[in-house]
């Protein structure tokens, strides 16, 4: 499509999204498609607004698991399908604040201490990117207490965690975030913390609270344990969706953090995309770009570039977002579609330096999402040159960066918010997860549920087991045996491959375990416990 100067601006207006309550813009004109493309749509559209009404009215949205999806409730409780659903979303919400209230006043303190300074938060997946990425957005500079995340099974990374709290672990306050309570690396870092405490002679459970479903493992175990509290993780929130619920707010509001505004954000920017017009609905133009720029069939990537520091981590929420929710092998119908849009991006300017030379002259395999923030501090900007400021350079860089791409053929949504602070960031993040939503309803698939990462949790588990038989053999020769050997008498013959690599990792953690042999050739290799 070649449009002159004169007919992009008047594009620029036709497809411009203004939200006035929360100063928002939203600019679809620099994806490519046209007026034939939106006509074939609009009753795409109309069937999804229809189908997101029956969500939030109540419907079961997930099907493997009959539950309802009602991440919306939980910034306007007076949607929720029942009485009782309501009530427990307001009381939730009291608890967190008097519960905060008490820590920040120190009525609730450590043993031995007079406050908590610290909070440790340990999730994983959305029980950890929405909070990083809100935490990393909105701490304010005198926060009263600093957040740390554990949100992977790696040693390396909880030791740096744990030195980094080394003099403070005795006011630390930590976070236990899982529904179930059984998400492995859930249980991995609370019970490494669990020992770092008791290394120093610190009692956990005093410093311990737990976000989880009522009544779960984790939820019997904290009360049995005599944690300083629970907050309730409800089986209608998925954990993508999940940061305006327990598992995001407690966190924020510790940091001092305002969730009330973050829930305010998100209920301003849902009652805009619920909107039944394509035009006046943020949420259907990004779906609809999203779509064209896919063919709906997430033939290109999206590439996320937020050109500001305190929004680094957005890519990395939004990548678990989409890809989560769009990545399914089956439509609703059971038909095998491999649907989804994958997602990437770090930050602007910096990655004019990194990536944008391929974006630009490379594969045209994707399309970019430009974030923009009006505001360049608070506060006056020195001028760096004559009438320029640093802010006037990066503004520069987007709109730059911007112009390139489209010249090239390579198209663009651009997203601009005036600041970044809780009003905005709850707007944002209500705004991908109807677009996610809307965009699911077009293609046809459940955004809801996550059958791939269930696998690779029965995959690791299974692997985990051979690991157990692995040792049980080894433990009962004296002598070395060939991996062929101790895969044949573990059950596994056909796991050969495995049961090496897991030989490999034991030998290299000091498990006891001996491997001798040509390392570049393991079918060479023996194993046996070492003697020592």
């Amino acid at each position: 499509m070649d449009i002159s100067a004169v007919d992009l601006w008047q594009r620029y207006q036709e497809w411009l999204y203004f939200h006035s309550g929360l100063g928002l813009y939203l600019d679809i004109s620099r994806m490519r498609f046209d007026d034939a493309f939106v006509a074939k749509m609009q009753p795409e559209f109309e069937r999804a607004f229809v189908q997101m009404a029956e969500l939030e009215r109540g419907a079961i949205a997930n099907p493997d698991e009959n539950r309802m999806v009602g991440h919306y409730w939980l910034r306007n409780p007076d949607l929720a399908p029942t009485p009782e659903l309501k009530q427990d979303i307001i009381q939730t919400l009291e608890a967190i604040e008097a519960f905060v209230a008490k820590v920040h006043s120190g009525e609730i303190h450590p043993p031995n201490q007079p406050k908590f300074t610290d909070v440790l938060s340990i999730g994983i997946g959305g029980s950890a990117l929405g909070p990083e990425f809100v935490a990393e957005a909105l701490e304010p500079d005198q926060a009263p207490m600093k957040i740390h995340f554990i949100d992977n099974s790696d040693p390396t990374g909880i030791d740096k965690v744990v030195k980094s709290l080394e003099d403070r672990l005795s006011s630390t306050l930590v976070i236990i975030i899982s529904k179930s309570g059984g998400t492995p690396e859930t249980r991995n870092g609370m019970l490494e913390i669990e020992y770092a405490f008791t290394q120093r002679n610190l009692n956990f459970a005093q410093q311990a609270i737990a976000i989880t479903g009522v009544d779960s493992n984790l939820d019997r175990h904290a009360k049995s344990q005599g944690w300083l509290a629970t907050f309730p993780m409800e089986d209608w929130v998925g954990g993508r969706t999940s940061e305006l619920s327990a598992v995001g707010l407690l966190p924020a509001a510790l940091q001092g953090i305002d969730i009330r505004e973050m829930l305010a954000g998100a209920k301003e920017m849902d009652i805009a995309t619920r909107t039944p017009n394509l035009k006046d609905n943020p949420a259907a133009l990004l779906a609809l770009s999203w779509y064209f720029a896919g063919n709906g069939r997430g033939e290109k990537d999206m590439v996320v570039l937020p050109y500001k520091d305190s929004l680094l981590l957005f890519s990395r929420y939004l990548q678990q977002l989409v890809m989560e929710s769009l990545g399914k092998e089956k439509d609703l119908d059971g038909n095998i579609v491999y649907q989804g849009i994958a997602v990437y991006g770090n930050k602007g300017s910096t990655d004019q330096h990194a990536y944008v030379q391929q974006l630009r002259e490379g594969v045209p395999n994707f399309f970019m999402t430009l974030i923009e923030v009006l505001e360049d501090r608070q506060g006056p900007s020195m001028e760096i040159e004559p009438n320029v400021t640093c802010g006037d350079y990066l503004s520069g860089f987007l709109m730059g960066t911007r112009a390139a791409l489209f010249e090239n053929g390579r198209d663009s949504i651009t997203l601009t918010i005036p600041q970044v602070n809780p009003r905005t960031v709850g707007a944002l993040i209500a705004l991908y997860e109807r677009a996610v939503g809307l965009y699911a309803f077009l293609v046809n698939i459940n955004a809801y549920h996550q059958p791939g990462v269930e696998a690779g949790k029965k995959a690791a588990a299974s692997i985990l087991a051979l690991q157990k038989q692995v040792l049980a053999v080894l433990h009962q020769e004296t002598a070395p045996l060939s991996l062929e050997a101790i895969a044949a008498k573990a059950g596994a013959s056909d796991q050969i491959e495995i049961v090496y690599k897991i030989l490999r990792h034991l030998a290299a953690n000091d498990r006891g375990v001996v491997l001798q042999g040509d390392f570049a050739k393991p079918s060479s290799l023996t194993a046996m416990i070492s003697a020592s």
